[in-house]
Parts: structure tokens; sequence; C-alpha cells
């Protein structure tokens, strides 16, 4: 028995915040596999293994972070982190789950930028690009299967996916209206809006836990309004703080003080997860603001499928490029420049996740009932598997015609990105695998070019 695991019968001793420090550090660096990897890792580790906290905390919390904007992987670890140490605990937890990928990022995208037009490198992406465009479809399947229980989800589906296809409805608009007809459904047929995104609660035991089903509530648990009047102003002072700054030291139409104005609304409409979120993010980033190019948006998300910690987190990407190809410090600092950028972009991201955890955790803690307002949820997971199979034409667009409708078919890539969805649909291949074989054959096939 492993020295982390406590025998069944006996309560595990009580963790010190060191020690959980330097478990979040660790997964910080080992959280590959998405979300769902992320959280089925989380919880054979604290749940099963170490019994940090009992089956039935675990998917209360888990239950709380599925109804809210953000990446919930992120969210998960803030509330156990909290629930174990505290405010400081949530902290430690959330910021060294991110921490990790964002230097990774930030050195992968340097590189990217510095030396992607090396022939190995540029090889390596042709391989990766239909790797990522067969992950997007996948991701809309499994999401769709979950959530298109019935034909009204369904048109919601394909509404949403007219809408953003033929008219550039704007993401934001899309969930707020998704959300409507999801909660005035629910008034008229519950039945068809009843949640599937939620994890029921379970029966299972794996011994007592440090924080157990009956566990007296601590006091840093208990529902204060002090203490959530406080977050939310410590909250409102860091955003608008910095945000200020930018805006006294370079203007509001500087691109750093736009990439903290749209990433904070970014991460207020991420409901669905990073996929639901990449069609906002390429509208801003690539449309409207010009940080990016199309193709430089599927590359950045290549890299974050490749890298541990939420798949959000190309959004640090999205700065980094915005940073460098704007050169806000001069031509002469581009490293600078989009260090600054994926760090503005991470914080905006970020921010909001905390303060839904460390002011809306009490009360979840005192109610310890299920979620309300699954029916919007319902409504907007719908809405969400249309604006993926939207963001799976765009990229199948740039990688299959790269130069248009009126030049070449890849005829290579439509057999890579086949193969990729093959592996992932029909032999559930890992997704970091599906990349590193299609990198592998891209990279050959340039070679012999």
């Amino acid at each position: 028995m492993s020295a982390n695991t406590p025998p069944l019968t006996e309560q595990p001793q009580t963790i010190s915040f060191s020690e959980a420090f330097f478990y979040w550090l660790k997964l910080g660096f080992i959280s590959f596999g998405g979300p769902a990897g992320q959280i089925s890792m989380m919880h054979q580790e604290l749940v099963e293994k170490r019994r940090w906290v009992s089956e039935h905390r675990f998917l209360h919390a888990l239950n709380y972070t599925m109804v809210l904007p953000g990446p919930e992987a992120q969210q998960l670890a803030t509330y156990i982190g909290w629930l174990m140490h505290g405010v400081w605990g949530g902290i430690a937890a959330g910021v060294l789950f991110v921490l990790p990928s964002l230097f990774i990022l930030i050195i992968l995208t340097w590189i990217y930028l510095a030396f992607g037009d090396l022939p190995a490198v540029e090889g390596i992406l042709y391989g990766i690009k239909p790797a990522v465009t067969a992950i997007v479809v996948f991701a809309a399947y499994r999401i769709g299967s979950r959530a298109l229980k019935n034909n009204i989800l369904l048109a919601m589906a394909v509404l949403a996916f007219i809408a953003i296809f033929a008219f550039d409805v704007p993401f934001p608009y899309i969930v707020i209206a998704a959300g409507i007809i999801g909660y005035l459904g629910s008034q008229v047929v519950p039945d068809k809006f009843i949640a599937g995104g939620h994890h029921d609660a379970s029966d299972k035991s794996y011994g007592p836990a440090i924080i157990d089903d009956n566990t007296p509530i601590a006091d840093h648990q208990r529902f204060k309004w002090n203490r959530f009047v406080t977050y939310l102003l410590v909250g409102l002072i860091i955003g608008a703080g910095i945000l200020a700054l930018l805006t006294m030291s370079y203007g509001w139409d500087a691109t750093l003080t736009k990439m903290g104005w749209f990433f904070t609304k970014a991460a207020l409409v991420t409901f669905g997860g990073a996929y639901a979120v990449l069609p906002y993010v390429y509208q801003g980033g690539v449309d409207q603001h010009a940080w990016l190019t199309g193709t430089q948006m599927i590359d950045g998300l290549a890299l974050g499928e490749t890298t541990p910690g939420p798949l959000i987190m190309v959004v640090a990407f999205v700065g980094f490029v915005g940073g460098w190809s704007k050169e806000i410090f001069g031509p002469d600092m581009l490293l600078l420049a989009g260090v600054a950028g994926a760090s503005v972009a991470t914080l905006f991201t970020f921010l909001p996740s905390f303060l839904f955890i460390l002011m809306g955790a009490p009360l979840v803690e005192a109610t310890r009932h299920d979620i309300g307002f699954t029916a919007p949820l319902t409504g907007i997971t719908a809405a969400v598997v249309g604006v993926i199979l939207n963001l799976a034409f765009f990229f199948a667009y740039h990688v299959l015609w790269p130069e248009g409708f009126d030049g070449q078919f890849e005829w290579f890539s439509a057999l890579i990105g086949g193969a990729a969805f093959i592996g992932l649909f029909r032999y559930k291949i890992g997704i970091v695998s599906v990349i590193a074989a299609c990198a592998t054959v891209g990279l050959s096939y340039s070679l012999l070019l």
C-alpha cells in the first residue's frame, strides 16, 4: 500500500498546507486529458487513494462547478483546496493548476513564432492541424450525444449553428438566448430540460475521509456576508485596478487594455467548457482585433491540447501572439510583449473563476442540495453543440482548403484527419497520443516531399 494511502478502516491524518501545496503543483504538471481526464485524476487521487474528501463531497463540489462559466476542473481544484485550507488553500490549488501550463505555453508559443517557418516545424504542424479538426468534431459528437436528449434540444443546437454560421451572431448572445429558452422551456415542458450535465450522488465509499459526509462545517466554510462582500470587492479591485492601470499607461484602445476587457467577457460566457468559448475567442481575436490569424488559432489549439492544464489556456497563446504581432513594446522587445499578452489574457480569464468559488462555495456547503439553474444550463449546453460544430467547419475549411475553395484540396490532410477521428471514436485513443502520431506522420510526409 502506498505511503499516501491510509488504511481503509482508519481516519486519514489531517493534511498540512505544504503537503497540499506540493500535490497541487504536481497536478499542474501532469493534468493532461482535458476536463474529463483531469476530474478523473483528482477523483482517483483525492477520493479513492488519499481520501482527502468523501465521494459525496467531491460530487457535490463538482455539481456546482458544472453550472458555472469557466473551466470546471480548475474550479473543482480550487473548491477542494478551499475546503481543505480555506481561502489560501483555494487560491494555491487554482493558481498551481494553471501556472505550469502558462509557463509551458509561453515557451512553446515563442518557439512557434520564432522558428515556425523551419521545415521540420511546418511538417509537424501540417500533421497536427487535421488532428485538431478531428478532435473538435469528436468533441461536438461527445457533448451532443450526452446533451441532445430530445428533439427540442436538438433543434436548439441546429438553431445555434445557423445563427453563428450563417448570421455570425456573437457567441454571448447565443448563450443568453439559450439560457432564457431553457428557463422558459422548463416552465412549459420541464421533462425536456432535465439537466444532463450533473453528476448524481453516489453511494460508493472508499473509507473514512478527512472531509467526510458528516464532517462538521469549519469556520472558513460558513457563509458570512462580510466575507462574501470582501471577496467581491477584492476581486473587483484587482480586475478593475489592473484594467485602470493598463488604461492609464497605454490608453483604452491599446492592445493589452483591450485584452483585459475582452478576456473578462470571455470568462463569463464559457458555459460548456473551452470548446464552447473558442468561437468567441476566434471572433474577437481574429475578426475583431486581428491579434492572430485563423491558421494560428488552429495551431494554438494544437499546442493547448498537448500541454497540461485547462484547454482554455489557449487564451495564453492568443495573448502571446497578439502582444508579439502588435509589437506593443516595439520591434526589439517581442518576447516581453508576448509574455505580457499571455499574462494579461490568463489573469482576466481566470479571475472570475476564483470569485465564483470563494463567494459561492460557502452557500453550496450550507445547503448540500442539488444546485439550481439546471434548465438554463441544459439549454446552453444544447446550443454549445451547434457552436462547436461551427468551429469544426471553420477548422476543416482552413485545413483542407488553405488557399480557399479556389485552391488545391489537401487530400493528405483529409486522410490524417479521418484517421485521427477513427482513432478517437472507434479505438478510444487518447488525444495526446493522436496528436503525437499525426505530428510524426506530418513530419515524415514533409521530409519526403
